[in-house]
């Protein structure tokens, strides 16, 4: 018997002749034992690794073949009155298949293998929290995958799913963060924020959350938008709502909310790289510029009752200076950098203090 003659049984590309010869075949049980066993075991232990889909794959393979085996068996019998007991054909159906199939099955396995792996893949990256960095001295803009859009300010960070899922569009804010929610009533933007929750839905809006920082700023500009205090064990509850124009402050110590209306140009013009101070400490100020320049600043207590009314737009950190020093008695002095361990220099270090 020869192998060819099998693979065209197999592809129903034999004749009357040739399909004699295979049933012949089968019936006289040609293979030795020993090449039974090595089918047999090969087999087995393609058995014991095959997952409950692809044994169900295979399975559904044989059927096949050992319904063609049945029907050819049939007409063979109707033909020559012959009886072919069912067991045989069963029988060598698997070591038949066993040979023709060990390569196909082979393949098949690794394509089915493959394509898990790779469902796996993407799967963790559906679920997979995305981290995006606005360095010290520099602004960015990230797209979410629901159409929003994150303006985030010098040194802040967002946190958030590459695709949402549940019932929330929930993301996680260090820092600045200038929002334009893409509008969902069904499923609410949450924008977590330190000890706050901040709920939308369609609204654009801004948030300040540094570290450090003893409030945390909300400004709205359109819609609308909920205020969530986040307890201890994780549960939160709503301490308010917010109208367009409205900037509201939360002071972690002690949770008092402040709110003023109005001015809504002061705290967002940063993502046009402007900066508005209206009667602002001068430690305002430095934290600030602190972010803008990637600088650092220190504030002598001679001249921490200075408050600065001025909007600045594309000045350079020596020309603010420079209007810092004209409109008060300050003097600014840069400190040398320090050569550290590792080869790196030290940020810039600006002292403010009064003129003597």
């Amino acid at each position: 018997m020869e192998k060819e003659l099998l693979e065209r049984y197999l592809k129903n590309r034999v004749s009357a002749h040739e399909l004699n010869e295979v049933l012949r075949w089968i019936q006289d049980d040609e293979f030795s034992e020993e090449k039974i066993r090595m089918i047999s075991e090969d087999w087995n232990t393609y058995q014991e690794t095959a997952s409950q889909d692809e044994e169900a794959t295979f399975t559904a393979i044989f059927d096949k073949i050992q319904e063609k085996i049945g029907q050819d068996h049939r007409k063979l019998n109707h033909r020559e009155g012959k009886t072919i007991p069912l067991s045989w054909v069963v029988t060598w159906l698997t070591r038949v298949a066993a040979i023709l199939l060990l390569p196909v099955l082979t393949i098949l396995f690794y394509t089915l293998s493959e394509k898990k792996n790779l469902s796996e893949k993407y799967t963790h990256l559906v679920t997979d929290t995305l981290e995006v960095l606005a360095p010290m001295g520099s602004r960015t803009v990230v797209q979410l995958s629901d159409g929003s859009e994150v303006h985030l300010n010098y040194g802040s960070r967002i946190k958030y799913p590459q695709f949402f899922s549940g019932e929330t569009r929930k993301v996680s804010l260090t820092g600045e963060g200038f929002f334009k929610v893409a509008h969902n009533p069904e499923k609410p933007f949450v924008v977590k924020a330190g000890s706050l929750n901040i709920k939308a839905v369609g609204t654009v809006f801004n948030v300040m959350a540094y570290p450090g920082d003893d409030v945390i700023e909300t400004t709205l500009v359109n819609g609308k938008v909920i205020l969530e205090q986040i307890g201890t064990n994780g549960s939160s509850k709503p301490i308010g709502t917010m109208l367009p124009g409205q900037h509201v402050g939360y002071h972690l110590r002690g949770g008092d909310i402040s709110t003023t209306e109005g001015k809504v140009e002061k705290y967002i013009s940063w993502i046009n790289g402007k900066l508005i101070f209206e009667d602002t400490p001068i430690l305002q100020v430095a934290e600030r510029l602190s972010r803008m320049f990637n600088v650092d600043f220190q504030v002598k207590e001679d001249v921490r009752n200075y408050t600065y009314s001025v909007k600045l737009e594309d000045e350079s950190l020596s020309q603010i200076l420079d209007l810092i020093t004209i409109a008060t008695p300050v003097v600014c002095k840069s400190l040398p950098r320090k050569r550290m361990a590792d080869g790196a220099f030290s940020k810039q270090v600006i002292v403010l203090e009064r003129r003597k």
